[in-house]
C-alpha cells in the first residue's frame, strides 16, 4: 500500500496571510480589510466603508503575490507538525494562487525549511485533489483548508478524503462557522496534529 497523503493549503494554514495583506493594501491602495468580517468576500473596503468590487480584489491579490510575499510568517506549530506528518505520509501543498507564482511560493516555503511538492490552483479543489488521489493512490488522504467552499468541492469529487477545516488567523476564525462539508474544525496545529496522525496512521 502506498504512503498516506496530506494535501494542505498554504495561506492561513501554513503561513499567515490576511493580516499582512491587510497591512499592505492599506499602505498601497488606501483600503481597509475588515478582519472581523465573516469570510474574505466583502472584507475589503474603501475608507468610506464601501465594499470593494470583486474585479478589483483579484488584481490587488496578484500584486501582493508578485512583490509582498516576504511579509508572510509561518503559523505557529505548522513546521513541527509537517515534520511529524512527513514521517508517515507524503505531503502536497495545494495553494490557491496562479501558476505564475509557483516558484515564488516554493522559495517562500523553503525559507521556512518547508520542502514539499507545491501545486497551484485557482478554483475548486475537488478535481485537483481527485487527480492527486488517482496519481499517488495513497492508503488514506487528509485535506486541510481554510475556505469552506473547497471542502464542499472535495466532498463532491473525492468523498473518501478526510477533510479538516482550519483557519489560523484568530479574528477570521472567530467569525467563520465550521465548514459543513468538513469532518472537523481545528484552528491550531497542536490540536490538529493528533487528528491528522490518526487519519494517516
Amino acid at each position: 500500500m502506498n504512503r498516506p497523503l496530506l494535501i494542505s493549503d498554504c495561506d492561513e494554514v501554513i503561513l499567515h496571510f490576511v493580516t499582512h495583506f491587510a497591512d499592505w493594501v492599506e499602505e498601497a491602495a488606501d483600503l481597509t480589510f475588515a478582519l472581523d468580517a465573516p469570510g474574505f468576500a466583502g472584507a475589503l473596503r474603501s475608507r468610506d466603508g464601501r465594499v470593494v468590487p470583486e474585479e478589483r480584489v483579484w488584481p490587488l491579490l496578484d500584486m501582493f503575490f508578485e512583490g509582498e510575499m516576504h511579509r508572510q510568517n509561518v503559523v505557529p506549530g505548522a513546521v513541527e507538525a509537517l515534520v511529524e506528518i512527513g514521517r508517515l505520509a507524503d505531503i502536497v501543498i495545494l495553494t490557491n494562487i496562479g501558476d505564475d507564482y509557483q516558484a515564488n511560493r516554493v522559495a517562500q516555503l523553503e525559507a521556512f525549511d518547508i520542502r514539499h511538492r507545491v501545486l497551484c490552483n485557482r478554483g475548486g479543489k475537488g478535481r485537483p485533489v481527485q487527480e492527486l488521489i488517482d496519481e499517488m493512490k495513497p492508503g488514506a488522504a487528509v485535506f486541510v483548508y481554510d475556505l469552506s467552499v473547497h471542502h464542499e468541492s472535495v466532498a463532491n469529487h473525492a468523498p473518501d478524503v478526510w477533510r479538516l477545516h482550519m483557519i489560523a488567523e484568530p479574528r477570521l476564525a472567530a467569525t467563520t462557522p465550521p465548514a459543513p462539508h468538513a469532518h472537523a474544525r481545528i484552528d491550531d496545529w497542536g490540536e490538529a496534529l493528533p487528528w491528522i496522525l490518526r487519519k494517516v496512521g
